[in-house]
């Protein structure tokens, strides 16, 4: 596997016909990693297009067994080049290696999941009623359908995408952040060498432009997207005007965590705190508001004081394998960030600890905790997406998912507490598309993946996954006609 920054287009790498490229800085100490990564122009992407919708016919008729062999060669070398396509990843947006490998190696797990999938697609008969009508659904792949991932987590998202649209049958045109496209862009030698037909998968690269040739192109039957809430909008809104594709959307959140006063106090503090800072808060379901409960939350608030204290002791260079957390992605985000915090001062709201960056160079940003902010207070209402957590009290059950509900996200929320039966009424009350009990919420290949509100559209994993990427037919037939019988010649008497 060789380091490239060309597109990869019909099963080999090129550059890109415009001669566009992008400059990718490590954020760890601001050093310039490349200047050659090629963003795709309107042509590259009407040529992967093209090569995805020629290979579509033979790939869908391939015999699922063979599919799913290629999708576990791909899972296998995955996780064989594991090293090095973390330490891609890790230059180009800052995730400590060792957080890198993980996740590129839980990703293998969600292709060998999807790959069980290929020829399993099965359809429902019903047999004729009074109507005399034998009725037959069956479930047929989209077609060229595309990816849109966000740069805080490449594989992740990349494998929620292509890994159940190739076990239906569809082609791919996959873009990458222009954040993190290093790792993803060394994908192309993977799929050749897994044995994935030339166009069935296709990785280009590019910043929000690119996003919208995919969004509009009105031979794309499918895009999946992973982002903001803005571009997120710009995408379902460019699909809307072309070919009327189909959309779905995962747009990041702002999810509470309930700590309430019988909870496991060392187990919610490990989790709102040392789990939450995974990736430097850089994760779209990551509980940064945080509700406690009066009768504990002095207590609470004394030890996730100590806990982000100690964090910050962890907090270096993402190529040390001892660095627990790493610097933001790019100084775009860090502008982002540092601009939450520089307001929530002008506020007055509290800080128990952090509030500012850390060190002179790099992207680096103190884990912080903000206390009480005003409900209206932006660092309570908008996603921050760094390692940056308020917390609040609540005084009983029903304030709890009351002030847990009050935002336009609804992707994530964790509660903690000791009695189970609380714990599921609050879950079902919780305006949500994941909980997390007595534990920050983990992703799982066998469980749809998805928000409420404001969070996004649709779902990605699981079963619910696959159903993304196939569309029903419903085919009915007339037993009531007779067939007509070949007239009887003199040869057949």
């Amino acid at each position: 596997m060789s380091q490239e920054f060309n597109l990869f287009i019909n099963g080999k790498y090129r550059p890109s016909s415009s001669g566009e490229t992008l400059s990718i800085y490590n954020p760890n100490d601001d050093s310039l990693v490349t200047d050659k990564v090629q963003v795709a122009s309107e042509k590259d992407i009407d040529d992967a297009v093209a090569a995805a919708k020629e290979a579509f016919p033979k790939w869908r008729e391939t015999a699922g067994h063979k599919r799913a062999a290629i999708m576990n060669k791909f899972a296998d070398l995955l996780e064989q080049n594991a090293d090095k396509l973390a330490k891609l990843e890790s230059s180009a947006m800052g995730q400590p290696i060792t957080v890198a490998r993980a996740m590129i190696k839980g990703p293998a797990a969600l292709w060998r999941y999807y790959a069980g999938y290929a020829g399993k697609v099965s359809g429902q008969s019903f047999p004729p009623d009074e109507d005399g009508t034998y009725k037959i659904v069956q479930y047929e792949p989209l077609g060229v359908c595309a990816g849109i991932c966000a740069w805080n987590g490449t594989h992740v998202l990349a494998a929620w995408k292509m890994a159940p649209a190739m076990a239906a049958g569809n082609t791919f045109i996959l873009k990458t952040s222009e954040k993190s496209p290093l790792a993803a862009a060394a994908y192309g030698d993977l799929l050749n060498e897994a044995g994935f037909p030339p166009g069935v998968i296709n990785v280009v690269t590019g910043a929000g432009a690119v996003g919208g040739m995919l969004s509009s192109h009105m031979d794309i039957a499918k895009i999946a997207f992973t982002g903001s809430a803005p571009a997120g909008r710009a995408v379902m809104q460019a699909a809307a005007k072309s070919n009327m594709k189909i959309v779905s959307l995962e747009l990041g959140g702002k999810s509470p965590a309930l700590i309430f006063d019988d909870a496991e106090l060392d187990n919610a503090v490990e989790h709102t705190s040392l789990n939450f800072l995974r990736n430097s808060g850089q994760i779209c379901f990551a509980s940064s508001r945080v509700l406690v409960q009066e009768g504990i939350a002095d207590k609470y608030i004394e030890a996730v004081k100590k806990s982000m204290e100690g964090a910050a002791d962890k907090m270096g260079d993402p190529a040390d394998e001892k660095t627990a957390y790493g610097p933001l992605a790019d100084k775009k985000q860090f502008d982002h960030v540092m601009g939450f915090l520089q307001g929530a001062r002008e506020e007055g709201v509290q800080v128990l600890v952090g509030g500012d960056r850390k060190g002179d160079k790099g992207t680096f940003v103190m884990p912080t905790v903000f206390l009480n902010p005003d409900l209206k207070s932006k660092v309570y209402t908008d996603e921050i997406f760094g390692p940056v957590i308020s917390v609040r009290t609540f005084k009983d059950e029903e304030e709890a998912i009351r002030l847990a509900n009050d935002t336009t996200y609804g992707l994530g929320s964790t509660l903690y507490t000791s009695d189970i039966a609380r714990a599921l009424r609050i879950a079902g009350k919780l305006e949500a598309g994941t909980v997390g009990i007595n534990s920050a919420f983990n992703t799982s290949p066998q469980t749809p993946f998805g928000g409420f509100k404001q969070s996004g559209i649709g779902r990605e994993s699981g079963p619910e996954g696959l159903k993304g990427y196939v569309q029903p037919k419903t085919i009915h037939i007339n037993m009531n006609v007779k067939p007509k019988l070949a007239p009887m010649t003199s040869s057949s008497t």
